[in-house]
């Protein structure tokens, strides 16, 4: 049979399914470069449009990520969710959120100022915290105990149930809060001095209820569950007592030259992923790893505002997003449509908002500051933005809540974070914000990690 002249004009496809079937790396490829592109353009586009109605960016990323899933993309076009987001696809979603919380926790490490305050400022900081931290531990947890038949695994305990619904509501998204600081320059008002460190404590204890819950859930015995607890602590006495000081005269150096050369950016990405793995290996999430290895880099401005250059774009712009994709496809926003899930949602939210908004705000007027300040840290201090997100996933992964109150606690996420700016502008006007910058001290601002506007 003779061959045609001109081959027919399938074969160039022929070649290349031929070529995909003898590389599956290369199927793989070209399954999750359509996926990221998705992904980055939702982000992109949400996030716009968060900014365009006031809000911070991060709300648009993560209801981006809540559309890409199955509430929404996967109801209205469920042939294209599963061709843009195959069986095969998610694990290396999963890694690339796992590296960008990795990346990102060691950031906000990083970003956090605990150096010396002035004199009471720790005190009203650690009454603000325990305020922010006990009041929706102890509402959340007893929501938990309530709810605990209804939206509980079989596996988890009524206790460890409360306790980790009461943590993730005790949560405070730190970056934005200092990023609406810095943005409106009040990080030098006894208000922002107070937050800032208030934010940093609370979430500083938030995780370490997590880890101590992700050890017992994992641990499989007492025994387990104390080893695995001692490692960590040992492991963090490590990070901040030796890796630290080992650190430091690279933050000398950065400080003298005001860059970070391509040496130092080798180190300061190997040491949180390696803390990031050695958590992992302990027993509890990668992202504690991640964090310690922030609070152990040099404290110095210049050092953070160098690392912050370095990284942030691309923790932000790629990695964060794959996250808030990724959360939303494990987000089934149906499954609390029934009445019983509905007022089980409302509870959350109520202790959320009770616990969180109002319990700060009454401290902070109990701590010397006036009725507007005060209502304005009550909303600061009540949005949770990302930090829940990596709570709750962290959970979810290890086998501790359902994906019925995943769900719940992410639209808890995104109301408290989209809440946040209108109840501050509300209590805090700008005339009262420039009253409150005038009296301020004058100071040089530090450079934190979580200053730009790109932090959430």
């Amino acid at each position: 049979m003779p061959v045609p002249a001109l081959l027919p004009a399938s074969v160039p496809v022929s070649v290349s399914a031929a070529a995909q079937a003898a590389d599956p790396n290369l199927t793989l490829v070209l399954k999750v470069l359509p996926a990221l592109a998705v992904i980055l353009l939702a982000a992109a586009l949400c996030g716009r449009l968060a900014l365009l109605v006031m809000q911070p960016r991060v709300v648009g990323e993560m209801v981006a990520g809540v559309l890409l899933g199955p509430t929404l993309l996967g109801a209205l076009f469920p042939e294209a969710q599963a061709a843009l987001f195959p069986a095969d696809v998610r694990p290396v979603l999963y890694v690339l959120s796992t590296l960008g919380l990795t990346l990102y926790m060691f950031l906000v490490g990083a970003g956090i100022d605990h150096d010396a305050r002035a004199p009471g400022e720790l005190r009203k900081a650690s009454v603000l915290a325990t305020s922010g931290i006990l009041s929706p531990l102890l509402l959340g947890g007893a929501a938990g105990l309530v709810l605990w038949e209804r939206l509980s695994r079989p596996d988890v305990g009524r206790v460890e149930f409360a306790l980790f619904l009461g943590g993730a509501l005790s949560l405070t998204a730190f970056p934005m809060l200092a990023r609406i600081l810095y943005e409106r320059g009040l990080q030098h008002t006894r208000i922002g001095r107070v937050a800032l460190l208030a934010a940093s404590l609370d979430d500083a204890v938030a995780w370490c209820l997590l880890a101590a819950l992700s050890a017992v859930h994992l641990g499989g015995g007492a025994g387990d569950t104390l080893r695995t607890i001692a490692l960590a602590a040992g492991f963090a006495v490590v990070m901040l007592g030796v890796v630290a000081p080992l650190l430091r005269p690279l933050g000398r150096r950065v400080a003298r030259t005001g860059t970070l050369g391509s040496g130092a950016v080798y180190v300061v990405v190997l040491v949180p992923l390696v803390a990031g793995w050695i958590t992992d290996a302990i027993g509890v999430y990668s992202v504690f790893g991640g964090f310690l290895a922030g609070l152990a880099m040099p404290r110095q401005p210049e050092f953070r505002a160098a690392l912050h250059a370095k990284m942030m774009d691309v923790v932000s712009t790629l990695l964060l997003p794959v996250f808030f994709a990724f959360s939303g496809l494990n987000t089934h926003l149906e499954g609390i449509a029934g009445g019983s899930t509905l007022m089980a949602f409302a509870l959350i939210l109520g202790v959320a908002f009770c616990g969180k908004y109002f319990g700060c705000a009454l401290v902070t007027r109990g701590l010397g500051f006036g009725w507007r300040e005060s209502w304005a840290m009550g909303a600061m201090m009540n949005a949770r933005g990302l930090m829940i997100l990596i709570f709750i996933n962290i959970g979810l992964a290890q086998g501790m809540i359902t994906q019925e109150l995943f769900a719940i606690l992410v639209l808890v996420a995104v109301i408290t974070t989209a809440a946040a700016m209108p109840l501050y502008k509300l209590a805090l006007p700008e005339r009262h914000e420039r009253a409150g910058v005038a009296r301020a001290e004058p100071a040089a601002t530090p450079v934190t990690a979580a200053s730009d506007s790109s932090f959430n």
